[in-house]
């Protein structure tokens, strides 16, 4: 650093002449003074001091400044800053200008390449430090900060004197960088700012989701939603293709809206057991200029489960007796029964899936991941007011389901006084315990919810599934439901009968703390064998019962279970992880130290702490939120028990920096503007050079000292002053 110093007066000629007239008169009296004193020589010291308080006195007059100026010995800096995010590697940039157009589009990163290479700058080497760096998300998860790197520019680079930003401009994270833009200007740092990217998307197909449940069991169909985002004009029809892992491949015609959003789902009916890799393809549109988003995958495993039922009635009804016969002959599905026939003396049946009584205790009760109630009530020898409360602890705090499937003796009125009441999804009618019947039958008219859901899918396609429960054989009686209550969904209807609610509830669910709650209002579900045997009737049941009993099931060992709200997580949003923990003898652990250890696809590991949310039932909740899209590894710990559980869950959803999206040159454009820089195309790094090659030297850094309003110039007069009166007194003269 080269450092000169000088002394400075910001004098005007009237100021000049007033001080030299005040300099010649104070020294014509000065000299008069000493020559009546008889040139005294304390005299002459006295009109010394005055002389030398006139003079310092003129020379404030004209400002005296001191001025050190600072010149950097090291070259002037240029920072060439590019984005490196990933919504660079959007294909969207056509440059029609090079000598051979491109046949196809580049993508964004690509475009800008040349830009950032360090040899594209050798030219300005000479005169400037050309310093080429990246910039991108801090980190797996999160957006782009474009203030970050410019408001560190002028600390990162030395003597810099500009910045060449290349950047589709699509910031998602931190402060506005227009604030970086406005310190830059007052530093006198321009941005030349490169956009890149269309601002308008291409036509194009993207497969933005792609949501497989957790896990699926052998042999059961599992429903793969998906969603495309279409920015085509027109609509069109494609044929999706959803290939496994294991070479199993499914097709469905798909009809995708123009301009919006398609969601739809692919059935796949595994065949074995194992971790498995489900791809969607979607075909490219002969207009589509994008085709490398037109597939995602997603891990699924699929298991060979063998979950509990229990079915709970009084008379042998005919929904009782398919029922059971349904569930009994499902390999998947492990059914007990208990009978409270009022005729017999004793409670069970002659076979071994019969129950002597209701299960004893929590540790018994918990085994059953879904329990059917049928024409039963609060009666003697029947189901009792504590039997009520763990059936609504086993919902609420163990993720199990429950079935309400009245009959025609009314009894289920009598639970809704207990604390099951509050789980039923509809509102009966009290002053028709008995429901209603009817010579002709009824049928069911399919909700827009119950077109979707995988409860009441009985056919593949979702025209075929409609045609299906058209044709279902109706039912003679129904329950007197009034209305669904708030909080429940909706499946299917009465399809003639209406009330002031509107049309009658028949199959509605609900969720109640961690479990499921499904409301089937008729007795006629046995009926569907009609023509068909188990076709339909085993189907449904078949589907109600792994509905209700997945969230339970997705982690389980000896001693632990875990699962999560929701099933599906997304990535930034919260995690609601339940674990249900007993001890060595079976019982549920009260006040356990409960922990996961939960690692992310990139290796980062953080450890959640539970806490007891009903030490009754063993059960203890803790929260994570996913800031990485992919699967994740968990490990659930119970100090006490010294138990381990290891799963997996993976975690869906686009980057914040997703590929695809429109550029925003609106933003590099006012950054350019608020610098007094310019905005450069892509192709034109020449321009850029000659332009920085053309900038000034950076001027000096000046530091002034204003001697004429400094505080030890000031001392300095008060104590000649001072002096000046002091030696008055000591020669007599005052």
């Amino acid at each position: 650093m080269n450092v000169s110093r000088s002394l400075t007066f910001l004098w005007t000629p009237w100021s000049a002449a007033v001080s030299a007239l005040l300099v010649l008169v104070a020294a014509g009296l000065c000299f008069v003074a000493w020559r009546r004193s008889g040139y005294r020589r304390s005299q002459g010291v006295l009109e010394g001091i005055r002389f030398t308080i006139v003079c310092l006195g003129a020379v404030l007059l004209n400002q005296p400044e001191w001025v050190e100026e600072y010149r950097p010995e090291e070259k002037p800096s240029v920072a060439v800053l590019w984005d490196a995010s990933p919504s660079m590697e959007t294909r969207d940039v056509i440059q029609t200008r090079r000598p051979v157009p491109t046949a196809s589009p580049l993508t964004r990163r690509e475009a800008i390449a040349s830009l950032a290479d360090a040899a594209s700058w050798d030219k300005l080497r000479g005169r400037m430090n050309v310093v080429v760096q990246s910039f991108s998300p801090k980190a797996v998860g999160h957006g782009t900060d474009l203030y970050e790197p410019l408001a560190q520019a002028p600390e990162t680079f030395q003597n810099l004197r500009g910045i060449v930003l290349a950047s589709d401009g699509d910031w998602t994270e931190g402060q506005p960088p227009v604030q970086a833009a406005a310190r830059l200007r007052a530093l006198g740092v321009p941005i030349f700012a490169v956009p890149i990217g269309s601002p308008t998307r291409l036509p194009d197909i993207e497969l933005i989701n792609l949501d497989a449940p957790t896990f699926g069991v052998a042999g059961k169909a599992v429903r793969v939603p998906f969603t495309i985002d279409s920015s085509l004009p027109r609509e069109h029809v494609t044929t999706v293709t959803l290939k496994t892992s294991d070479g199993d491949e499914v097709t469905k015609e798909v009809r995708v809206a123009p301009m919006g959003r398609t969601s739809d789902a692919v059935i796949w009916k595994p065949k074995g057991t194992g971790d498995f890799t489900l791809a969607l393809n979607v075909p490219a549109h002969p207009d589509e200029m994008l085709s490398d988003n037109n597939q995602l995958s997603t891990p699924i495993s699929i298991r060979e489960e063998k979950l509990k039922v229990l079915v709970v009635e009084s008379y042998p009804r005919w929904e009782y007796r398919y029922l059971r016969n349904a569930l009994s002959r499902d390999p998947g599905v492990e059914v007990s029964c208990l009978l409270f026939h009022p005729g017999l003396s004793k409670a069970g049946g002659g076979n071994k899936d019969y129950l002597k009584q209701f299960p004893a205790g929590l540790d018994e009760l918990s085994k059953y991941d879904v329990v059917f109630i049928g024409d039963v009530g609060l009666d003697d020898g029947q189901l009792t007011s504590e039997q009520c409360r763990l059936l609504k602890g086993l919902v609420e705090h163990q993720a199990s389901g429950l079935v309400f499937m009245p009959g025609i003796q009314g009894r289920q009125f009598s639970l809704l006084e207990t604390e099951l009441g509050d789980l039923c999804p509809v509102a009966l009618d009290p002053n028709q315990p008995g429901g209603w019947g009817s010579r002709t039958p009824n049928h069911f008219e399919l909700t827009e919810l119950g077109r979707r859901s995988l409860l009441t899918k009985l056919a593949d396609t979702e025209d075929d599934n409609a045609e299906v429960w058209e044709g279902l054989p109706g039912f003679q009686w129904y329950a007197p439901a009034l209305r669904a209550k708030a909080g429940s969904d909706v499946l299917a209807v009465h399809k003639d009968i209406t009330n002031e609610s509107g049309r009658i509830p028949l199959l509605a669910t609900r969720t109640f703390g961690a479990g499921k709650v499904l409301f089937m209002g008729t007795d006629g579900a046995w009926r569907w064998r009609k023509g068909v045997e188990d076709k339909y009737h085993y189907r449904f049941w078949g589907q109600v019962v792994r509905w209700m009993a997945y969230q339970r099931n997705m982690a389980k060992g000896e001693t632990m279970r875990l699962y999560y709200v929701p099933d599906q997580p997304r990535m930034n949003k919260v995690l609601t992880f339940h674990a249900n923990v007993m001890d060595r003898s079976g019982e549920p652990l009260r006040g356990g130290d409960v922990s996961a250890r939960i690692t992310a696809p990139s290796g980062k590991a953080e450890v959640a702490r539970f806490t007891s949310a009903g030490d009754e039932w063993g059960e203890y909740t803790g929260r994570f939120t996913a800031t990485e899209a992919g699967p994740y590894k968990v490990a659930l710990i119970c100090k006490q028990t010294g138990a381990t559980l290891d799963a997996t869950f993976f975690v869906q959803g686009a980057t914040a920096e997703r590929v695809g999206r429109p550029s925003r040159p609106e933003v590099l454009e006012e950054l350019a503007r608020v610098t007094r820089g310019k905005v450069v195309e892509p192709d034109k790094l020449d321009d850029v050079v000659r332009t920085l090659a053309a900038l000034p030297d950076p001027p000096p850094a000046v530091r002034r000292l204003q001697l004429w309003s400094h505080g030890g110039v000031a001392a300095v007069m008060i104590v000649l002053m001072g002096a000046f009166w002091v030696g008055r007194k000591a020669i007599g003269l005052v």
